[in-house]
């Protein structure tokens, strides 16, 4: 669950954010004092939840949530202030809930529980996957780290192959474009694999990765992903498009000239 968190005063907004962690541990909270900060953030990453205070400075919280809702038209507002007055304007933008500061935990519990758009909490470990420009895999929030080369590039091409099931020779010749198959080759790409599902197994999501007989795949509903998003049409994945897709992998080059070309602006 990601959430974001805005108000203008600085003190209100650490007690913000530290109640919402209070109230749910699991979430990824990301707090901003200016409203276009917290826009162009969504516009990169996919936002479940917007707690916004209503009077700041530069731009009101209900013309925030405006703009939040035109990237993600899913995204569940919740308004934290101090005034009361503006509660039917705030539910014409069919928000979430209406909160007076100040707020507690109970409050932002019954909050989360009661989303117009419900959001599925999980504990576990997640992975967010970038593909447009380099690819790159968070953990958390985190640069996962691979120990090899070749394994993030194994990684990338499964999450290339959108689940579908790739089979040893299918990855030997990506791979290792210019070498024939091989006994030795076969053994390089086990030992990758091993690598992979080791280096997820330390984070907590080796289950994210299907291992057959003489196939693998990714789990493609277990990550976040821009390029699925962008698939799916979730504008915030196609505004961050940029017309590169994992550029350092000569292979990515098919996808790339598969995805609709960039329109002029």
């Amino acid at each position: 669950m990601n959430i974001i968190a805005v108000d203008d005063e600085k003190l209100a907004l650490e007690a913000l954010v530290n109640t919402i962690k209070e109230a749910e541990p699991n979430a990824e909270i990301y707090s901003f004092r200016q409203p276009l900060e917290a826009i162009s953030f969504a516009d990169r990453v996919s936002c479940d939840i917007a707690f916004l205070d209503i009077k700041m400075r530069g731009m009101t919280g209900l013309e925030l949530a405006k703009q939040l809702k035109d990237i993600n038209e899913n995204i569940n507002i919740i308004f934290v202030t101090g005034f009361s007055e503006y509660s039917m304007d705030a539910f014409r933008l069919y928000a979430s809930d209406y909160l007076l500061k100040p707020v507690d935990v109970a409050q932002i519990k019954n909050s989360l529980e009661n989303l117009r758009h419900p959001v599925e909490i999980c504990a576990k470990s997640k992975i967010r996957i970038y593909c447009f420009g380099n690819f790159e895999v968070f953990i958390n929030g985190e640069p996962l780290i691979f120990n090899r080369k070749k394994t993030k590039e194994l990684f990338a091409y499964l999450t290339d192959r959108r689940g579908t099931s790739c089979t040893m020779g299918e990855l030997m010749a990506v791979l290792w474009e210019d070498k024939p198959d091989s006994i030795s080759q076969r053994s390089n790409l086990r030992n990758l694999i091993y690598d992979l599902k080791n280096t997820l197994s330390k984070v907590g999501a080796e289950d994210i990765i299907v291992k057959n007989r003489n196939t693998i795949s990714l789990k493609v509903d277990a990550v976040e992903c821009d390029y699925f998003e962008f698939l799916r049409g979730n504008m915030w994945a196609v505004n961050n498009y940029r017309g590169e897709y994992m550029r350092q992998y000569s292979w990515a080059e098919m996808t790339t000239a598969s995805l609709p070309p960039l329109q002029e602006k």
